[in-house]
């Protein structure tokens, strides 16, 4: 969970060169919380299949996330996807701006991650809007995505660069809490995910989490470190 409860934990993706970077998140999509004012949260994201390479299993390049809380609801951030041949190529930035709940009103955000230096390569360019609301069962999250049409492309290579976000996560206590995700559309961004984050301190947590890309049908698991600063 990054700014955990949570948020981004969140992942990054290389998949025919694509690679998006993370905010605030839930397990793999962006959630409604926003890092306090001042506050920095660093990341460790890796993923990969069970399937060794002969198999035809892979791992994803690991994700260095840091993200700062610059105004009040108002984070940036900056992912770097390593190791890559060219350092400069792994840099992409995201933001966001997010209003909390209150009373019945839900928690809103919009932003855009994935902003990268290399034109269709890098810039998968996704803009987004989410809205939550707690309940005793658990909270819920939905939303929208869209992104460059150029790069977020299904596996028979058509456009494929919007679709829902759909949330589900609970603090269980004060160190342990589950989520389950949904990301729609089967390009590099589709994705289910079900996991949870253990607390170790008050600033450090470690998210385990269990999936498959909506385009590939290989299990996929992450391991993503958080530390709030």
């Amino acid at each position: 969970m990054k700014n955990k409860l949570v948020p981004i934990a969140v992942a990054v993706l290389f998949l025919a060169g694509v690679s998006f970077a993370t905010p605030s998140t839930q397990i793999w999509n962006p959630s409604t919380d926003v890092q306090g004012v001042g506050g920095w949260h660093f990341g460790v994201d890796d993923y990969f299949t069970v399937e060794d390479r002969t198999s035809g299993g892979y791992s994803f390049p690991t994700d260095l996330g840091l993200t700062y809380g610059l105004l009040p609801g108002l984070e940036i951030g900056v992912d770097a996807f390593l190791p890559q041949a060219v350092p400069t190529s792994s840099l992409v930035l995201n933001a966001k701006y997010g209003i909390p709940e209150k009373d019945s009103l839900p928690a809103i955000a919009i932003g855009g991650f994935g902003f990268g230096l290399q034109t269709n390569v890098t810039d998968q360019n996704v803009l987004y809007g989410v809205v939550a609301k707690t309940f005793p069962i658990g909270r819920f999250s939905a939303g929208y995505f869209m992104g460059n049409e150029k790069l977020l492309l299904d596996p028979n290579g058509n456009k494929d660069n919007t679709g829902l976000i759909l949330t589900w996560d609970k603090a269980i206590s004060d160190k342990l809490w589950l989520c389950v995700d949904y990301a729609g559309g089967k390009s590099a961004l589709g994705a289910a995910f079900a996991g949870f984050s253990y607390a170790f301190s008050a600033n450090t947590s470690v998210i385990f989490g269990y999936g498959r890309y909506n385009n590939d049908s290989r299990p996929t698991i992450t391991t993503q470190l958080d530390i709030n600063i």
